[in-house]
């Protein structure tokens, strides 16, 4: 038999290489959840009574789940984050596709400018931008309610420069033929570009789901009434008036359960996602 070559050698050594360093980082990353979940299903007792950290459950149990939901108000804080989500991705959605069809398709004076104004808005640092929706949210009087979590969110200017450059990748010959045929534009966007665009659209909803889900500063600064809190925000009222600091399978046992809506949004979606931010052209 004639001896492999070192050209047939090292490829496939380069490629050992590489999985191996995928598999650390994929346990590097994946450690942090697994070491929440396994500590939600340890009691308070035999948390405190390992001296050293145990990386199996030895008894299970899952009353930390049940606590979890007596506690605080969690199942309120579920719905409060439930119709703030909707409402707020619902209302951007709207927002963001009609300026993105704006700016890729009609024609107006100064639209360039006007674009460039927009992005020159991602510029600015969050924190200057949250300290004037909190002044106007607060001269509005809408402290402690919906429309004032909801209004400060209801557009994204990088969302607005995605969807501008998909809508713009569709053929003029399209647009024009829609035109001849009496198509108005509203009508040509609802059954032409969306259609044509749809795994971006459906990546940025995602992406706004999981934006909303994970809000915490904003909520946190414009509501002090438990009945308007969200889940992420429920963490902190978990830690200091629910569990105490003490109990940290308890609390593990909450960020589980609020982290499944996300963990199950991205396996079902993952896909969509992955296509919509890769999608470089139009396919005909």
């Amino acid at each position: 038999m004639k001896p492999k070559s070192a050209d047939s050698i090292l490829p496939k050594i380069g490629r050992g290489v590489v999985y191996a360093l995928l598999t650390l980082w994929a346990v590097i990353v994946l450690f942090p959840f697994y070491w929440m979940v396994l500590t939600s299903f340890k009691s308070y007792s035999s948390y405190n009574s390992e001296f050293v950290p145990r990386f199996v459950a030895t008894d299970p149990t899952l009353v930390n789940y049940a606590d979890a939901f007596t506690a605080v108000p969690l199942a309120r804080y579920f719905l409060n984050t439930l119709i703030f989500t909707l409402a707020t991705t619902a209302v951007m959605l709207v927002v963001t596709v009609l300026a993105a069809y704006a700016f890729s398709r009609l024609e107006f004076r100064g639209k360039n400018m006007v674009f460039a104004l927009f992005l020159s808005l991602m510029m600015i640092p969050n924190e200057l931008v949250v300290i004037t929706n909190f002044v106007t949210i607060t001269d509005w009087n809408m402290r402690n309610t919906f429309w004032g979590l909801i209004l400060p969110s209801v557009t994204s200017v990088f969302y607005i420069y995605l969807l501008k450059e998909n809508f713009e990748q569709i053929p003029d010959e399209l647009y024009k033929a829609a035109k001849v045929d009496g198509t108005s534009d509203l009508k040509y966007l609802l059954r032409v570009v969306l259609p044509i665009c749809r795994p971006t659209v459906i990546t940025v909803t995602i992406l706004k789901v999981i934006e909303c889900w994970n809000s915490y500063v904003w909520p946190r600064l414009i509501t002090d009434d438990q009945a308007y809190f969200l889940v992420s925000n429920g963490i902190q009222e978990i830690r200091e008036n629910g569990f105490g600091r003490e109990n940290i399978p308890a609390m593990m046992a909450a960020v589980v359960v609020i982290s499944l809506p996300l963990v199950a949004l991205f396996l079902v979606f993952r896909d969509k996602i992955m296509s919509g931010v890769m999608r470089g052209g139009t396919k005909g």
